[in-house]
Order: C-alpha cells, then sequence, then structure tokens
C-alpha cells in the first residue's frame, strides 16, 4: 500500500550506522544536514572520511554499541554479508531500546533475520531507498522510498526516522516487505539480469545507434557500477528472483523459436527467378 505521508512529527536524532561504505555515507549526508547526530563502525576503517563528515567513528562494535547511546541503529551492509554483520552485533550491551532500521534491496531476507536477533523490546524498520549516489546526488525529490513498520512501539521515533526521507522529498511508499519483494523481483532484478547479459555480450556503441541502444548501453553501464556482491544478493536473497529467471529465459526461447519459424519459412518459398521464369 502506497501512504502519501510517512509521519507528521520530526525531531534530531541520534543514529548510528553499521556499515560506512559509499551509500551509508551518502544517506548519512543528508542526515547531518538535516541535524542529526551520527555515529559509525565499519570493518574498513572510515575515521578520516567520518571526521570530514562530523561522524564519529568507532572501530569496534561493542564500543559502538555501548558509547554512542543511539535511538535509531541503521544497517547499511551488503546483502551477502548482513548474517555475519548480525552475528558480529553484541546486542546484549544496547543500553536502551533501540530502531533497528536496514535499507536493503531485498526485504523479506533482513526482515525475517533481525526478528530472530533484536532484542524485543526494540523495533524493527525495514526500508529501500530506491536511489543511490548517481541518482540522488541532486536532491531526493520524487525518488521513491518504501518501508514496513515490521514492529514498533516507539512510534516517535519511528516517524522521525521516516521523516528524514519525507523532509527531502521522498515519494514515500509503505507495503510489506512480501510485495517489495516480488516488484522488485520484476523490475530490479530483471534490469540488472539484462544489463549482466549485456556485459557479457560485450556490446559497445556504435556510429550508428539508435535511443534504443542507447538505453541498452546506459543500462549496461549502470549494473558494471555496482559490484556483483549485489547482483547475487538481489537473486540469493529474494525468492521471487528465481522465477522471473526462470520467465526470462522461457521468454528467450520463445522468442528465438519464433524467429528460426519464420527464417525456415522464408527458407521454403521459390527464389524471385524461378518465379518470374514459370510466369513467362
Amino acid at each position: 500500500m502506497a501512504s502519501s505521508s510517512a509521519a507528521s512529527s520530526s525531531r534530531a536524532l541520534r543514529i548510528g550506522i553499521i556499515g560506512f561504505g559509499p551509500f551509508a555515507q551518502f544517506l548519512a549526508k543528508t542526515m547531518a544536514k538535516q541535524g542529526h547526530r551520527l555515529s559509525a563502525t565499519s570493518r574498513t576503517d572510515y575515521s578520516q572520511r567520518s571526521a570530514e563528515m562530523g561522524v564519529t567513528f568507532f572501530r569496534d562494535v561493542g564500543e559502538f554499541i555501548e558509547a554512542s547511546g543511539n535511538e535509531v541503529i541503521m544497517i547499511c551492509t551488503s546483502i551477502m554479508s548482513l548474517s555475519e554483520v548480525l552475528k558480529s552485533i553484541p546486542f546484549h550491551r544496547l543500553g536502551r531500546p533501540t530502531l533497528f532500521v536496514d535499507v536493503l534491496s531485498v526485504k523479506e531476507y533482513p526482515r525475517s533475520s533481525l526478528l530472530q536477533v533484536v532484542p524485543e523490546d526494540s523495533d524493527i524498520l525495514c526500508t529501500h531507498p530506491m536511489f543511490g549516489p548517481q541518482s540522488g546526488k541532486y536532491g531526493w525529490e520524487d525518488l521513491k522510498f518504501m518501508y514496513e513498520r515490521v514492529r514498533v512501539r516507539d512510534h516517535e521515533t519511528c516517524s522521525s526516522f521516516l521523516q528524514i526521507f519525507q523532509k527531502e522529498g521522498c515519494r514515500m511508499l509503505e507495503m510489506s516487505c512480501k510485495s517489495h519483494d516480488k516488484f522488485a523481483a520484476q523490475s530490479q532484478f530483471i534490469a540488472h539480469m539484462i544489463g549482466r547479459i549485456l556485459a557479457e555480450m560485450g556490446i559497445e556503441s556504435t556510429s550508428i545507434d539508435t535511443k534504443g541502444f542507447e538505453s541498452l548501453l546506459q543500462l549496461k553501464k549502470n549494473t558494471e557500477n555496482d559490484s556483483v556482491d549485489m547482483f547475487s544478493g538481489l537473486f540469493v536473497h529474494n525468492r521471487f528472483a528465481r522465477q522471473e529467471m526462470e520467465n526470462l529465459g522461457s521468454a528467450l526461447e520463445k522468442v528465438r523459436e519464433g524467429l528460426v519459424q519464420r527464417m525456415l519459412e522464408e527458407q521454403e518459398k521459390k527464389p524471385i527467378q524461378e518465379n518470374d521464369k514459370n510466369t513467362n
């Protein structure tokens, strides 16, 4: 279901980020601009970059959990590393009930994973900001932000977090994680799949490119900018993607068979020269 308004209340939050790669930094830039207090931890040492952004960085995840006093902890890891990251979090060291938010591109997988490990007194919000550093570099106006309130009791904190994206003009889409993954398999995964196929084919620009072919080249470029790890996660951890890959293969075979049939029909026709002789 779509929601035109995520919430009406907003306040500055203490937000901790686990996994401070490029996407997390992209989100953090806007969060800091809005006045939220940020801390972060990551397997890679981003202490210098964090200092430049005004973000407190912790090398040790345990110290991050204990010292930061976060109201919100945002999981910004890759899909494929989520399981190991969750195992590394010492949830017992949390000093207060906390809202855990994930921003992964698949949703049923983090939903079930978080429900298994997040303490009962803490909340869970599953989200997918459907944009990134390239598509959102000039602002987030009209860009889609999907979310599901999986387990929320502190509605004020949850609403204030959602307001971060609503304030920037995002199109707020409230839907179930299951519905998200169904739609994403038909759209995001298929787009990545075709882009990867085009990359494997090695297609390149020519002097007679049509607009349609230019769109395919852009799709290839966009998917190559994303990691193979992300592409793998879209398939491995979205149960609906398997069926869409089968559908794509079946459709390709059906189109191929249609073309081969037309070719055979043309070959069975008599040559024009022979037809002309018969008419004289």
